[in-house]
């Protein structure tokens, strides 16, 4: 990115709309035009791939495939597969939360609804050809999934091992099953590029998230078993975590299977290569989560309850960023180098070339000096008020923020209530050298913890589900943003 600039991190489910979640239509397109007449120039969203476990897209069964939950209902009735009633009834009452398992009951019977009436399967045929090195497979892992009602772990062995008659007649017995995941990928993909397309038009780039790490219960654990450190059972042998960091005093174990890099380093810069050729039709930066793991991750024995008991192993290195870099030449990445780092990570962060984050509610501990600090920023690095695992800054300052540092960044950010605190918040991380300055849309609202939106470690109906209503993205707050934003020369 040239010059200064900043944007906002907005999930798609965050986006208002009648239908339970945010989509990829209308409302998508009102909030780019909010940006655009606050001379915002990113907008951040979450990973697009469909959620898995405790409703996370960073325990998604696809590293490649869309999130059918955000398609636009509103532009499959006007291509006549719903009906005016069928929209109707799909409203959901509650305009603040997403309900997972209100639109696990009500959204899949819907859309199949409207699949019935797709004759269009020509364009389904083509763009399963365009998308053959993973579609397929995602397909027939969906259905399978559907058909069978267990996770990939409780499959029938032969199905589970691929044998292929098995497989041949799974494809058989399930085909309109498979033609539906295809008919749910191929809109999906067709709405994206039409709002993607649209931001652009309007200058705004869209900075997408790659999660590192797949769910055990994934189509790409089913069909490349060997990218994997599975044991004979095609089972995890070992799962991705960290130890203690700033968010958990005792570590995290997220549970996914880790990559066979001394097993299979070949094919797995194959994967890769593939995954972020993808991520770059998508979007026009990304976010890396857990950068860190290229350089060493963090391995915890699959028996262990504990995060703690996990050790470091080596990742692919900075081989694998040249690998990608040749790949993918204009795909601009930030690395989330996020937690406690030491000095050989940090070296091979710095080594990368690639901008790393820094977090303005970690910079106030009013002993020492903070790289947080926004004068302490490097100009290459992206600055956030605040990220989706954090807590937003009004519920940092209030509810977790120590009384030094309270007080500390009071001064440091000369935070008036009058003013809003979280434009004092936002007004330091535009300040910043860095060229890049995000804020999540919360803290542009100035809200508190009932709008964060994951704590990380835990699980509850209350991650991955705030939304922000319509009524809240009005001129007032877009010209307050672009007027915070001409100040520090950003738009």
């Amino acid at each position: 990115m040239k010059g200064r600039s900043s944007g906002i991190l907005l999930p798609i489910f965050s986006l208002p709309g009648a239908y339970g979640i945010g989509s990829l239509g209308g409302e998508a397109r009102r909030f780019i035009d909010f940006l655009a007449d606050a001379h915002q120039h990113v907008w951040q969203i979450l990973p697009l791939v469909p959620t898995g476990s405790g409703d996370s897209p960073y325990m998604s069964p696809s590293a490649f495939a869309g999130n059918p939950w955000f398609l636009d209902l509103e532009d499959l009735a006007a291509l006549g597969l719903l009906t005016r009633e069928e929209l109707s009834a799909a409203r959901c009452p509650d305009p603040d939360h997403v309900d997972y398992a209100w639109l696990h009951a009500t959204r899949l019977p819907l859309l199949r609804r409207a699949w019935t009436r797709d004759s269009d399967r020509a364009s389904r045929t083509a763009f399963l050809e365009s998308q053959s090195d993973w579609l397929p497979d995602h397909a027939l892992f969906c259905a399978l999934h559907d058909h069978l009602g267990q996770p990939l772990d409780q499959w029938p062995d032969v199905i589970r091992r691929r044998e292929p008659d098995a497989l041949n007649r799974c494809r058989r017995d399930l085909a309109d099953e498979i033609d539906f995941q295809i008919f749910l990928q191929y809109h999906f993909f067709r709405q994206w590029r039409s709002l993607k397309a649209y931001a652009n038009d309007r200058d705004i780039s869209i900075l997408g998230d790659l999660p590192i790490y797949v769910s055990a219960d994934s189509a790409q654990v089913w069909a490349r078993p060997e990218l994997f450190q599975l044991d004979e059972d095609f089972l995890p042998s070992a799962v991705a975590g960290v130890p203690p960091d700033a968010f958990s005093e005792v570590g995290q174990h997220w549970g996914n299977p880790l990559y066979d890099w001394a097993g299979h380093r070949e094919a797995l810069f194959l994967w890769w290569g593939e995954r972020m050729k993808n991520a770059a039709l998508l979007y026009d930066m990304v976010r890396i989560d857990h950068f860190r793991g290229f350089h060493t991750y963090w391995s915890i024995p699959a028996g262990a309850e504990h995060a703690l008991e996990g050790h470091w192993e080596p990742g692919p290195g900075q081989a694998l960023l040249n690998y990608l870099s040749a790949e993918v030449p204009k795909l601009e990445l930030i690395a989330e180098d996020l937690g406690d780092l030491d000095e050989s990570t940090r070296e091979f962060i710095t080594r990368s070339g690639l901008p790393g984050m820094k977090i303005l509610v970690y910079a106030f501990d009013p002993v020492g000096e903070s790289a947080y600090l926004p004068h302490n920023c490097p100009r290459d690095a992206v600055i956030y008020t605040g990220t989706h695992d954090t807590p937003t800054f009004v519920q940092w300052l209030f509810d977790e923020a120590a009384p030094a540092e309270r007080e500390f960044a009071s001064r440091y950010l000369r935070l008036r209530a009058d003013e809003g605190f979280g434009w004092g918040a936002l007004c330091g991380a535009w300040m910043s050298p860095c060229r890049l300055a995000v804020a999540p849309l919360q803290d542009v609202l100035g809200l508190g913890a009932d709008a964060r939106i994951n704590a990380p470690g835990t699980m509850g109906p209350k991650n991955w589900s705030w939304r922000v209503r319509s009524a809240a993205l009005n001129s007032d707050v877009s010209s307050r943003l672009r007027e915070i934003t001409r100040t520090y020369r950003r738009g």
